[in-house]
């Protein structure tokens, strides 16, 4: 039940990190139309708390007692359009929506994709969400000391 809950976690954080995160690097990297100054303010610091939650959650999972699966599902995901990315750029880049009947938060966090991928933080973030899935203690139940010092004995008698 742990592996399942960790599974169900996983593709929770995964979407949390290509959406969300997408979504906030598109909004704070942006700039405003007809200028070349960034964009500040209200957008960028909604932007910047989105990030800050998303690298919240992100180390929660990876530091946390929960099942592996929970940082090995947005991993994987990660490396494989990274490996995909390096194979061959425009089927990578093909992934993400870009078409105008698309709701405008989803063309954002594809254009943030875009981003973070060519510049190789879901790279980054791939390894580094892989790295409790080698931890074989991660895998394990937790030990429970309590357990082992309980013996039953029989009251009244030592023989």
């Amino acid at each position: 039940m742990r592996h399942f809950a960790g599974l169900l976690l996983g593709v929770i954080v995964t979407g949390a990190l290509l959406v969300g995160g997408g979504w906030a690097a598109q909004q704070a990297l942006t700039v405003a139309p007809g200028t070349a100054v960034p964009v500040t303010g209200t957008r960028l610091w909604i932007a910047l708390a989105a990030m800050a939650v998303i690298g919240l959650v992100l180390g929660l999972v990876v530091v946390g007692r929960v099942s592996p699966l929970a940082t090995f599902v947005p991993s994987m995901v990660l490396l494989a359009w990274t490996v995909v990315y390096a194979l061959d750029v425009n089927r990578a880049l093909s992934f993400i929506p870009d078409e105008a009947s698309m709701h405008q938060v989803v063309l954002d966090a594809g254009a943030g994709n875009v981003t973070l991928l060519t510049t190789g933080v879901y790279a980054l973030l791939g390894v580094l969400m892989f790295l409790p899935v080698l931890m074989p203690s991660r895998w394990s139940r937790r030990h429970d000391d309590l357990d082992d010092d309980y013996e039953e004995a029989q009251e009244g008698s030592y023989y």
